[in-house]
């Protein structure tokens, strides 16, 4: 199962980018790339090509920082341009202090706690990074990034019963408060990455009758539409994916069509 799960296709978030939510590749809940100073880091290829003397003129802007920080703790400007180097540096633990004093002085400001919950679980604490995405569900509980977050955590811990679970009850208690908090994310991107979980679980019936209710409901939307046809080919039945491909490609919006082309 690990293996399998390691192929897997499931939230990835990847520190210093918030990633999309993808599946065999192509987007289907959206993009939830947050356009904010933090997570627009360089990628880890980017990293390992910074030179020795850029190394160290980071190293030594981080010691200017530190010094200001040491003076004034709750100095922004300087927490925020000290996580940057460490984030720039791949030094995880050295962004988790910074993180957690954004995190206390911007309680509100949930992309610093979903970035300080990666960190967290990159770090292996896993306890601290389940923490930091409860955080922000207790405010936002359709927050998909914390709840993209915390479903990651439970699959790269083999408890995949556990993230269904926490969808599901996300989704009923969403139905329940007549879709309050949608100004975060919609329904159908939670019932989607459901989807996803149930089909890595090959749990294929699950997912194709939650596809098939998407479609129903949201009939412009071409990832559920993709999605069942995905799986179905996965399944063998290429047959009967391939008008369903057909259609997602008529539906999708044109930065998608190359990606959903390559599987027709």
């Amino acid at each position: 199962m690990q293996n399998k799960r390691s192929r897997g296709v499931y939230i990835v978030l990847v520190i210093m980018l918030f990633s999309l939510i993808i599946f065999s590749g192509l987007p289907l809940v959206g993009s939830i790339v947050q356009e904010t100073r933090i997570l627009s880091q360089k990628n880890s290829e980017q990293v390992a090509g910074i030179s020795s003397q850029e190394k160290a003129k980071l190293e030594a802007e981080a010691t200017g920082y530190q010094k200001v920080l040491d003076r004034e703790p709750h100095n922004e400007t300087a927490l925020r341009e000290l996580l940057n180097i460490r984030l720039q540096q791949q030094d995880i633990l050295g962004a988790i202090t910074p993180l957690e004093t954004l995190v206390e002085i911007n309680p509100k400001v949930t992309e610093y706690a979903i970035l300080l919950g990666q960190t967290k679980q990159h770090a292996e604490d896993y306890e601290g990074a389940a923490s930091a995405y409860r955080d922000v569900l207790a405010i936002s509980p359709l927050n998909i990034m914390a709840l993209g977050g915390l479903v990651n955590l439970f699959l790269n811990q083999n408890l995949p019963e556990r993230a269904i679970a926490l969808l599901q009850n996300t989704l009923t208690q969403a139905q329940e408060a007549n879709g309050q908090d949608s100004q975060n994310t919609d329904l159908s991107s939670i019932q989607l990455l459901l989807g996803e979980i149930y089909t890595e679980e090959e749990k294929y019936a699950d997912a194709i009758a939650l596809y098939d209710e998407i479609a129903a409901t949201h009939e412009s939307d071409f990832r559920p539409i993709l999605a069942k046809a995905l799986l179905l080919q996965k399944q063998g039945d290429t047959e009967a994916a391939q008008p369903l491909l057909e259609n997602a490609y008529e539906l999708a919006p044109p930065e998608y069509k190359d990606q959903i082309k390559n599987n027709l």
